[in-house]
């Protein structure tokens, strides 16, 4: 057997986390519309309703009147009252950490639950998808197991650019004024861009970030940094990248060992089970080590999916 089944108070511990984790998402996503705040500006004789976001950045909305008073008015109960819910969530978030790290109900390596919530936080998610062993976390999280330890061991974890949502990644990044690069560090201080490899970023403890896009197409941009900044990431070409681009999408909650919790975007099993057959058995000058773990794990996420343990396409709701 290559997977066991989550103890029962581990799995328990699991449904009721993501359901926390879940709430707590959709209210930051809410919270986010609130972000800034609202006031009323007097000039000369006439008062106007001013609105200000997270960047002091200010738009006027209009003289004072009955409808820009009932815009202020729900303006600042809306604000208040989601802030008072996100408050008690993250108190209920952080019980639920503590909770799933003494059940031990994940083992996905902290970095990478790190990597992928600054992402998140930084509203660029949706941009990046996990492909490649890593995926495998998502999977057991969703099925209640535990693959068996070698199908999963590996020092990098591989991040797949959406190119064909290219406008709205500049139009977004360039909101944040901040680097790729500096946004992992968010994460961990420690990573850097890798010599020679401006794909990669490698942190102190030699865990790697790869960024991978699909061969150009059309007028897709190569080559293509990140953002302006000169030390930032360049993603790589990739073989059959494509095809992972396309692929039907997997969303899941997943857990470190930590407790911590994170979304992962990741292609669907089936999607997977082909692109490490085709590893397996296609991919020129990939070494046969490597090729046994593909071959391993589509095995592993077939088996999965054939005990009906993991549905073809399933993943947890998107909050933008």
């Amino acid at each position: 057997m290559d997977f066991l089944p989550l103890s029962d108070h581990a799995a328990r511990q699991l449904i009721d986390s993501i359901t926390v984790f879940n709430e707590w998402r959709r209210t930051a996503t809410l919270a986010r519309k609130f972000a800034g705040g609202m006031y009323w500006k007097r000039q000369d004789a006439y008062e106007y309703l001013v609105k200000t976001s997270r960047d002091n950045r200010q738009q006027r909305l209009g003289p004072r009147s009955p409808d820009t008073e009932r815009t202020y008015a729900a303006f600042v109960k809306g604000k208040a009252n989601v802030e008072a819910r996100l408050k008690d969530l993250k108190i209920a978030l952080g019980d639920a950490e503590r909770l799933n790290k003494a059940l031990k109900v994940g083992r996905m390596p902290a970095v990478v639950v790190q990597v992928l919530q600054a992402l998140e936080d930084a509203g660029l998610g949706e941009h990046f998808t996990v492909v490649g062993t890593h995926a495998l976390y998502a999977y057991e999280t969703a099925a209640g197991v535990r693959v068996a330890p070698g199908a999963l061991a590996t020092q990098d974890v591989d991040l797949l650019w959406d190119a064909r949502r290219r406008v709205r990644f500049m139009t977004d990044i360039d909101k944040l004024d901040a680097s790729i690069l500096r946004i992992l560090q968010r994460a961990d201080p420690t990573f850097v861009r890798k010599e020679l490899q401006y794909e990669t970023a490698i942190n102190a403890k030699g865990f790697e970030v790869d960024f991978l896009r699909r061969q150009p197409e059309g007028d897709d941009p190569h080559p293509f940094r990140f953002s302006t900044n000169e030390e930032d990431l360049w993603p790589v070409q990739a073989l059959r990248a494509s095809v992972l681009t396309t692929a039907p999408r997997f969303d899941h909650v997943v857990v470190s060992a930590t407790g911590r919790m994170a979304l992962m975007r990741t292609i669907a099993p089936q999607a997977f089970v082909a692109f490490k057959h085709w590893l397996a058995n296609k991919a020129p000058n990939r070494p046969e080590t490597k090729k046994r773990r593909d071959r391993n794990q589509a095995i592993i996420v077939q088996e999965l999916l054939d005990a009906g343990l993991l549905m073809p396409e399933s993943g947890q709701p998107t909050y933008r």
